[in-house]
């Protein structure tokens, strides 16, 4: 087996399609085509449903993402930690994170982080307010909205696609009834974020359907009251997965699906000083929260995204 070919399907698998694993990984988006039918007549199985629209991993194909992918992520893990032995991490490492992200994904890879190096220091501030680490004393700044990444010269990359779901209280949803498209959700009150304007729906052919938010019941940027009004029977909340599990789990808050739609996921992008070498407590803090986000990617709804070579604008 060609383990390159392998390894190019994981990235079609972790980027959600050809032409973002292309983008990423600076490769003609045909020859990751090619190595990937390549792969699919070596196994002579399909591995990839193909659409003008979408790519869908086949069940084959989730096995061998399963089972290899985590091969070739701690591969250059041994390779990067074999590059950096020896080598003391040290310092204060400053991070800015929305709370939704910060406080469920950040907090357990910093602090294991902190107990292998016992030099370093974490600083984690939770904003939900733009901030560009060319003039703020970060050195990586987490963003989930595509309008708060800066124009100026930093180096973007996008690290993790986050699932979002519906959600709301289970009595709400019993005295209404369940809704059953998503353009039934003008009839219900809504519970969004500030910075909402619409929630989008993919539909099993790749059709993207907007819901337009046009007089929500509640509104705020802190994820938690978004939940919290959500429990209260306020309406329907869309929000990560893995933030509102434990409420899913007691039964406090219920999933509102639809039938042949996904919602939109939320995308993660880490924003770093533009210099052409990371610091060494970066890429250690980069590299572990990579490692979590694969050995959790079931249980926490996030889908990791390898982000070789970063995008500067």
């Amino acid at each position: 087996m060609n383990w390159n070919d392998c390894e190019m399907f994981c990235h079609v698998v972790e980027h959600g399609g050809f032409s973002a694993a292309a983008n990423f990984l600076n490769h003609p988006k045909s020859s990751i085509s090619s190595a990937v039918q390549r792969l699919e007549q070596e196994l002579d199985t399909r591995l990839l449903e193909r659409t003008t629209r979408s790519v869908r991993v086949t069940e084959a194909g989730e096995i061998l993402f399963r089972r290899t992918a985590p091969l070739f992520a701690g591969l250059h893990e041994a390779c990067a930690e074999a590059l950096g032995s020896g080598r003391e991490v040290t310092g204060m490492l400053r991070i800015a994170s929305p709370y939704e992200f910060g406080a469920h994904h950040l907090a357990p890879v910093a602090c294991e982080l902190m107990l292998r190096h016992p030099k370093l220091q974490v600083q984690i501030d939770v904003e939900n307010r733009p901030i560009n680490p060319l003039t703020e004393p970060y050195d990586i700044v987490f963003a989930m909205l595509e309008s708060q990444l800066p124009s100026s010269s930093v180096v973007i990359r996008r690290m993790f696609s986050l699932q979002r779901d519906l959600f709301a209280a289970p009595s709400l949803v019993r005295d209404r009834g369940r809704p059953q498209r998503p353009d039934e959700l003008r009839h219900w009150p809504l519970i969004t974020s500030s910075a909402d304007t619409g929630w989008s729906f993919v539909d099993s052919d790749g059709i993207d359907h907007q819901v337009a938010i046009a007089s929500p019941r509640v509104i705020s940027a802190n994820a938690d009251i978004r939940m919290q009004a959500a429990m209260r029977g306020l309406g329907i909340t869309r929000i990560t997965a893995s933030f509102c599990a434990e409420a899913v789990a007691s039964g406090a808050l219920a999933r509102v699906r639809f039938a042949g739609y996904t919602c939109e996921p939320l995308r993660v992008y880490a924003l770093l000083p533009g210099k052409k070498l990371q610091p060494e407590k970066v890429r250690h803090f980069l590299d572990a929260l990579a490692g979590h986000a694969r050995q959790t990617r079931g249980d926490m709804g996030w889908q990791f995204h390898h982000d070789k070579d970063a995008a500067r604008i």
